[in-house]
C-alpha cells in the first residue's frame, strides 16, 4: 500500500472531478490513504472537512497557505488548535514561506508560519511546510522555534537544496517527495533526495498539480503517486514493494492520528 500524504481534493472537485471516482482510482492503484490539505481557513468547514468526513480513507489538515497569509487574517493559535481536535484533522498546514510568487508580504507569511508552528507544538500534529525560494528564512524560523520546544513535521513537495534537506532532517523533520522527482531537469533534486535517509521520506502528489512522468501535463490525482514512488525506489535502489512499505510506515509514524486501513 502507498499513501498520498498531500493532495487537494477540493481543487479536483472545483475542477469538476467526481471524487468518488478519484478516490476509487487511488484505491485500485493500492493508494490506501489520502490526506487532503487545507489552504484557506475560511474554507475549512464547508469545503475541506466534508471531503474528509465523506471517505473512510481520506483525512485532512487545517491551515493557511503562505499565499493566503495576508487575506486570511483570522488565523489564530486558538482556532487552529480547536479545529485540530476533530478526529479527521491529522496535520497543521500547509504553511511556510513562498518568496517566488510573494502573493502575501513576507512578514505576514512569517507571522502565520510561527502561529502554525505553535499549534503543531501544542497538538502534536505534524506541521506541513511549504517553502519556495525561501530556504534560509524557512529553516531559520523552524530551527528557532524548535529551540522553544519540539514539534513533528515535514517539508512537503521537496524542491529545495541539499542544505535545506540536511537542516530539516537535523531537527527531526521528514521530507515528502512529489512528481517533480520524475521530471527530466530535476537532477539536483534527485541528488539531494539520494542523500536523505529513506526512513525520513514520504511520497505525495500535490494533486491536481505536478503530475509525474508519464502523466506530466495532465491533471494530477492521488492514483499517480505510484509513479513517483517507482522513481524514488529506483533512486534509493530498493524494490517498489519495499519502498511502499517504508514510506507508508514513515507516514503512520509521523501522522499518528491517522487510522491504518483494514
Amino acid at each position: 500500500m502507498l499513501v498520498d500524504s498531500h493532495c487537494h481534493l477540493d481543487y479536483l472537485a472545483r475542477d469538476g472531478y467526481d471524487l468518488e471516482e478519484v478516490v476509487g482510482r487511488a484505491h485500485r492503484a493500492d493508494v490506501g490513504t489520502l490526506v487532503t490539505i487545507c489552504t484557506k481557513l475560511s474554507q475549512f468547514e464547508d469545503q475541506i472537512l466534508p471531503i474528509a468526513e465523506r471517505f473512510d480513507n481520506v483525512w485532512c489538515s487545517v491551515g493557511v497557505h503562505p499565499h493566503e497569509a495576508e487575506s486570511e487574517t483570522d488565523v489564530t493559535f486558538d482556532r487552529l488548535v480547536a479545529y485540530a481536535k476533530h478526529p479527521k484533522v491529522v496535520a497543521i498546514g500547509e504553511t511556510g514561506l513562498d518568496y517566488f510568487y510573494e502573493h502575501s508580504p513576507r512578514e505576514a507569511q512569517k507571522t502565520a508560519f510561527r502561529t502554525h508552528i505553535a499549534a503543531a507544538r501544542e497538538t502534536g500534529l505534524p506541521l506541513i511546510v511549504h517553502t519556495r525560494d525561501a530556504d534560509d528564512d524557512t529553516m531559520d524560523i523552524l530551527e528557532e522555534e524548535a529551540g522553544k520546544g519540539t514539534f513533528p513535521g515535514l517539508i512537503h513537495c521537496f524542491s529545495s537544496s541539499d542544505a535545506l534537506a540536511k537542516r530539516a532532517v537535523a531537527i527531526g523533520m521528514s521530507i515528502s517527495i512529489s512528481g517533480i522527482l520524475t521530471f527530466k531537469k530535476a537532477d539536483s533534486i534527485r541528488d539531494s533526495v539520494r542523500d536523505v535517509d529513506i526512513d525520513r521520506l514520504l511520497v505525495e502528489t500535490d494533486a491536481p498539480y505536478l503530475a509525474p512522468v508519464p502523466n506530466r501535463g495532465k491533471t494530477n490525482e492521488p492514483a499517480f503517486v505510484v509513479h513517483t514512488a517507482a522513481s524514488l525506489a529506483q533512486l534509493k535502489n530498493v524494490t517498489e514493494d519495499r519502498l511502499a512499505d517504508i514510506t507508508t510506515e514513515n507516514f503512520f509514524t509521523l501522522f499518528t492520528k491517522v487510522k491504518r486501513p483494514a
